[in-house]
């Protein structure tokens, strides 16, 4: 984030602890509980939003050097993604073009050449076929032809793009908008992984997204947790056309007050929470970043999962192998821990039997305040993107 952007957003977020007030969203909104709980919204969601539509499937971190690799399953085919011997990024469907097998079945690690388990067809981290066992008497196969079928894939900004469709385009910097030249001057591409934590919930993937757009819960949610760290109803919020950056307000904040702007920092004051349509947040901490990825099942209104990965900068990360700071590198380590157990054991939890009151019957719509922004943004984009009319206003 530019240094003048730092300013106004410390500037906004001290006007607005000094005169009690929050964003305000210009009235409240409400959405029936259909767009949550609708099998063919559901389907239709999965379709326009996921499988036909650019993804970030990580961060730069992911692939740490040449020969590394991912894996991930979350987009309902399975998908390979390399970083070749030139530093290349890219990602192929990951099914052997012999059988249909799936050719690598681990998590992450670091490969040059990936052999089906089947009958060791074997692919380079480029995607071409490298070897056929016993060619001679399985017959000539053209390998220009066999190679593992290549998904549009991009690096950029240190985040990882890939489209589900190979014949999929990619368009990253319109689909960003200004946010393009933020993460940029984030220099994402330095940070190193660390560890990532699954989540699977019994409820729509929109409301596990929900629980990211607003801090009016943060003083009873988390009295115990966050807020200890964190003023609720307190934020600064602006949209990148269907995206957004929502600035969380620090109690640090009023340290920075007794010092010259040109000392001021974005992260002692605030956590910069950046919203990627459709279903990414990327939170940047001063320990570094941590990417929250979020997923339906498939076409089901009714349970989804998350990716919630953790990285930190290389000179953090060496912390670990010094005895001198290494007490200081697990205190972080705990932190992101703990954080992963919050959205959780709170967040998710709470959003969980949102849904369950959902299928209930007993409302029809939810209401989103004029204090909650990033809600009528999140579900009027979701609506237009799929031609429905805008969340109906209920009041001023």
């Amino acid at each position: 984030m530019q240094k003048a952007e730092q300013i106004r957003v410390i500037k906004g977020l001290m006007k607005h602890l000094d005169n009690g007030t929050n964003v305000d969203a210009g009235g409240q909104v409400r959405n029936p509980v259909s767009a949550y709980t609708d099998r063919s919204l559901a389907d239709e969601e999965w379709q326009e939003f996921y499988l036909n539509h650019t993804q970030v499937l990580g961060m730069s971190g992911d692939l740490p050097e040449k020969g590394s690799f991912f894996t991930s399953d979350d987009l309902g085919k399975p998908i390979l993604c390399t970083r070749d011997n030139d530093g290349k990024f890219h990602a192929f469907l990951n099914v052997c073009r012999h059988r249909g097998t799936i050719v690598e079945t681990e998590e992450r690690g670091r490969r040059t050449v990936f052999s089906c388990p089947f009958h060791a067809w074997s692919y380079s981290a480029k995607g071409d076929l490298v070897a056929v066992p016993r060619e001679e008497q399985f017959g000539p196969v053209d390998r220009s032809c066999h190679a593992l079928v290549a998904l549009p894939a991009e690096e950029k900004y240190g985040l990882l793009f890939i489209h589900p469709q190979p014949d999929g385009e990619l368009a990253i910097d319109d689909m960003l908008g200004d946010l393009a030249s933020e993460f940029d001057a984030w220099n994402l591409d330095e940070y190193g992984f660390q560890f990532t934590t699954r989540y699977e919930h019994a409820m729509n993937w929109k409301l596990a997204n929900d629980t990211f757009g607003e801090t009016y819960h943060f003083e009873v949610l988390h009295k115990n947790t966050l807020a200890e760290d964190l003023y609720g109803n307190v934020q600064m919020y602006d949209t990148y056309k269907r995206n957004h950056r929502m600035s969380l307000c620090m109690r640090n904040i009023d340290s920075l007050r007794e010092l010259p702007e040109e000392k001021w920092h974005i992260l002692e004051a605030s956590i910069p929470v950046y919203f990627i349509f459709p279903n990414i947040q990327l939170i940047m901490g001063r320990g570094g970043p941590t990417l929250v990825r979020i997923y339906p099942d498939s076409g089901d209104p009714h349970n989804s999962h998350s990716q919630i990965s953790f990285y930190l900068h290389p000179m953090v990360q060496q912390m670990a192998m010094d005895p001198e700071h290494k007490e200081h590198y697990l205190e972080l380590e705990n932190r992101m821990q703990g954080f992963a157990e919050i959205i959780r054991d709170e967040d998710y939890a709470v959003a969980a039997t949102s849904h369950t009151g959902a299928v209930s019957g007993a409302l029809e719509y939810f209401t989103y305040g004029r204090n909650e922004p990033a809600l009528h943004h999140y579900h009027n984009n979701y609506r237009e993107a799929l031609g429905l009319p805008p969340l109906e206003r209920i009041s001023n």
